[in-house]
């Protein structure tokens, strides 16, 4: 639900937090990911240069939005993620221009989401998330296990495995209060248009946890990309 220069949701959240005061932003991101255009739109809302590191090839609706926003696309030979998240973090140390980290992969990310779980309705029977880097995830367990309330935690992993994030930045032994299991949809292809009550679904990470769903679990929405929320 949280909206800040066109764009919205977890990411928009932590972005904005961290780009307070910025002379420019840098950050990584993939081409089938929305972080690119998020810290783009908000570059531009605060009127700041912004740079961009990701993968070669064609440019996605999401990173095409983004360079309409001025921001400078920096493609790299396809590889590793953590190649395009040295080049974005020597790109801002040179510039002295804010790193926005590959994945909002960054203690701000837990604060923001930890911050939210006193929203969640109590009678809540489990608790849905789907999971992408993992920080979405991590901050909520730290919310749980602040608030001391035990609820059953399904994680629906949509990219990478997100384990090493979680033992760094969940609570301690926190891996461990949530049931990980693997969306079987490759994280590049989208998944079929949903929406249900009124809110629409990103197609490469919340639509992906359509079939994990049931009566009385709590679906935990971290965003839609601007690309998606624009049809």
């Amino acid at each position: 639900m949280f909206r800040v220069a066109g764009v919205r949701g977890g990411k928009a959240r932590t972005c904005w937090a961290l780009a307070q005061g910025a002379p420019g932003l840098v950050t990584a991101g993939s081409r089938s990911s929305p972080q690119v255009n998020i810290v783009a739109q908000i570059a531009r809302y605060l009127r700041i240069p912004c740079r961009a590191h990701t993968p070669q090839g064609p440019l996605s609706e999401e990173l095409l939005l983004a360079k309409d926003a001025g921001a400078e696309i920096i493609q790299h030979p396809a590889g590793y993620n953590n190649v395009i998240t040295a080049r974005a973090r020597d790109d801002a140390k040179m510039r002295g221009w804010r790193e926005i980290p590959f994945g909002m992969e960054c203690w701000e990310a837990v604060h923001q989401t930890q911050a939210q779980v006193e929203n969640l309705p109590r009678g809540a029977k489990r608790i849905v998330i789907s999971v992408g880097s993992g920080m979405s995830l991590a901050g909520l367990l730290h919310g749980l296990r602040a608030a001391n309330w035990r609820v059953p935690v399904l994680g629906v992993m949509v990219g990478a495995d997100p384990k090493q994030r979680l033992d760094r930045y969940a609570p301690v032994g926190g891996r461990f209060m949530a049931e990980l299991v693997d969306a079987g949809v490759d994280y590049h292809k989208a998944a079929e248009r949903l929406e249900y009550g009124g809110v629409q679904f990103d197609s490469h990470y919340e639509a992906k946890c359509r079939s994990f769903l049931r009566a009385e679990d709590v679906f935990w929405v971290v965003g839609l990309r601007q690309s998606e929320a624009m049809r």
